[in-house]
C-alpha cells in the first residue's frame, strides 16, 4: 500500500500546475460546447415564430428574461445538488420531495428530450428532402425526396452510432461542429433578412409592441433554452468540478446561446413578419439555393444534437428502471430501443409547430422554473420571502402561470401546420423572373 501511495505521489508530481490548468480549461471549453449545443437545438428554428406571437419588442424582452431565468435556475440546480450531496437531477428531487417527486421529474425529464428527439427527426426529414431535391436528377418522386427514407438514412448513418457513446466528453468535437453549423445558419438568415426582406411587404401590426398570446411565445422560448436535463451530466464532465467553474460555464454558455438566438429570431421575423411559421425554413422558397444550404447545415446540426438528448433519456431509464449503471449489452439495447421508438413516431408525424409549444409548456417550463426553485427552497435555510429564497418563490409562481396558461392557449389556438406549402411570394418571384426573361428575349429579336 505504501509503495502504491508512493507511485501515486510520483505520478502526481509529474503533472505540472500549467498542464493541470490547461486540462481544466480544456474541460471547461468542452463542457461549454456541449452545453451550448444542448441549448441550441431544433428549438431555435421556432424563435422567429415566438416573436410573431409576442410582438417584436416584447418578444425580445421575454427572450432575455427566459435566458436569465435559465442561467439562474441552472446554477440553483447544482447548488441544490451540492446541498443534498446529489450527483443527478433525479437524486436531488428524490432527496427533497421523496419518490412522488422523483417519479414526476423522471417522467418530465424523459418526455422532454424524447419529444425533442422526435422533433429533430421531423426537422431532418423536412429540411434534407428539400436539400436533396436541389441535386440534378432528384425530383419529387425520387427516393431522396422521401422524408421517411431520409429519416431512416440519417438514423442509421449518424444519430444511432453517435448515441451509442457512453462518455459525453467524446461528443465535444461533434458539439463544436454543431456550433459552427449554427453560426453559419445565423449568417444565412441574416443575409436573407437583408436581401429577401425588402421584397416582402410587412403584415399589418408587424411592429406592434405586444400581442395577447405572448404566453405561448414563452413556451416556445422555454423549449429553445431548456438544458437542465443535461446539467449534471455536463457538470460531471468537468475536471475537478466546482460551483465556481460551473457558474462560469453556465454564464458563458447561456449568454452565447442568447446572442445567437436573439439574432436568429430578429433576422427571421423581420424578413417575414406576421407570415413567420413555426419552422422558419418553411418560409423560404424551394429554389432558394442559399436557404437550401442553410437547411443542409441545420439538418446536420440537429443530427449532432440528437445524441445529447439520447444520453439523458437513457440515464433516466437506467436510474428509474435498473437503479444501476447499464452493462454494455444493456446500454446498446436501451439505446437502440429509444432511437427506434423516436424514429417510428417521427415517421408517423410531420408537423413541428405544435410540438414546440406543447413540449415547452408541458415539460420545459416545470424543468426550468418550478423544480429547481422548489428543490432549493426545501434545502435552504431561512423563510421563503428572504434573500435568494424569494427569487425562487417568484419563479415557481411564474412557472405555474406560464405552464397552465400556455397549455390552455395552445389547445384553444393551435398553430396552423402548412408543411410543404410554398408561400405566395415564391410564385410571384418566379413570375417576375419569367416575365423579365420573356421581355428580354422579345426585345433582342
Amino acid at each position: 500500500m505504501a509503495q502504491q501511495q508512493g507511485n501515486d505521489g510520483e505520478r502526481d508530481a509529474l503533472i505540472s500546475p500549467q498542464k493541470a490548468s490547461r486540462e481544466s480549461i480544456s474541460s471547461m471549453i468542452t463542457a461549454s460546447f456541449n452545453f451550448i449545443n444542448s441549448i441550441i437545438g431544433s428549438g431555435i428554428i421556432g424563435l422567429p415564430y415566438a416573436l410573431n406571437q409576442a410582438g417584436l419588442p416584447l418578444g425580445l424582452v421575454l427572450l432575455i428574461a427566459v435566458a436569465c431565468i435559465t442561467d439562474y435556475s441552472i446554477v440553483l440546480l447544482i447548488k441544490g445538488g451540492n446541498l443534498s450531496g446529489s450527483n443527478s437531477y433525479q437524486s436531488l428531487v428524490q432527496s427533497t420531495f421523496g419518490f412522488p417527486g422523483y417519479l414526476i421529474l423522471s417522467v418530465l425529464q424523459f418526455l422532454y428530450p424524447f419529444i425533442a428527439m422526435i422533433s429533430y427527426n421531423i426537422t431532418t426529414g423536412d429540411t434534407l428532402t428539400k436539400v436533396f431535391q436541389r441535386i440534378p436528377g432528384v425530383g419529387p418522386d425520387h427516393i431522396l425526396a422521401e422524408r421517411h427514407f431520409v429519416i431512416l438514412l440519417s438514423t442509421f448513418l449518424f444519430t444511432l452510432p453517435l448515441s451509442l457513446y457512453r462518455n459525453i466528453e467524446k461528443l465535444g468535437k461533434v458539439s463544436f461542429l454543431s456550433m459552427v453549423l449554427t453560426l453559419t445558419i445565423l449568417i444565412i438568415v441574416m443575409i436573407r433578412a437583408a436581401t429577401l426582406g425588402p421584397q416582402i411587404l410587412p403584415t399589418e401590426n408587424a411592429w406592434t409592441f405586444a400581442k395577447w398570446n405572448a404566453i405561448q411565445a414563452v413556451g416556445v422560448m422555454s423549449f429553445a433554452f431548456i438544458c437542465h436535463h443535461n446539467s449534471f451530466l455536463i457538470y460531471g464532465s468537468l475536471k475537478e468540478p466546482t460551483l465556481a467553474k460551473w457558474s462560469r460555464v453556465t454564464h458563458i454558455s447561456v449568454t452565447s446561446a442568447l446572442i445567437i438566438s436573439a439574432a436568429f429570431a430578429v433576422a427571421g421575423y423581420t424578413t417575414f413578419t406576421g407570415r413567420t411559421q413555426g419552422d422558419i425554413f418553411e418560409n423560404y422558397c424551394r429554389d432558394d439555393n442559399l436557404a437550401t444550404f442553410g437547411r443542409f447545415c441545420f439538418g446536420l446540426s440537429i443530427i449532432t444534437t440528437f445524441p445529447l438528448e439520447c444520453f439523458v433519456t437513457r440515464e433516466v431509464i437506467s436510474n428509474l428502471v435498473c437503479s444501476r449503471n447499464l452493462s454494455n449489452a444493456e446500454h446498446v439495447a436501451v439505446t437502440m430501443l429509444i432511437v427506434a421508438v423516436c424514429t417510428s413516431l417521427s415517421l408517423a408525424y410531420d408537423c413541428l409547430g405544435v410540438v414546440l409549444e406543447l413540449n415547452g409548456a408541458l415539460s420545459a417550463t416545470p424543468l426550468i422554473f418550478i423544480i429547481p426553485s422548489g428543490c432549493f427552497l426545501r434545502l435552504s435555510s431561512g423563510r421563503w420571502f428572504q434573500g435568494e429564497n424569494l427569487i425562487a418563490s417568484i419563479l415557481i409562481i411564474i412557472g405555474f402561470f406560464v405552464m397552465i396558461t400556455g397549455l390552455i392557449l395552445t389547445a384553444l389556438y393551435p398553430q396552423d401546420c402548412s408543411h410543404g406549402v410554398e408561400m405566395f411570394y415564391c410564385y410571384r418571384n418566379r413570375w417576375d423572373n419569367s416575365k423579365l426573361i420573356y421581355t428580354f428575349t422579345n426585345t433582342t429579336k
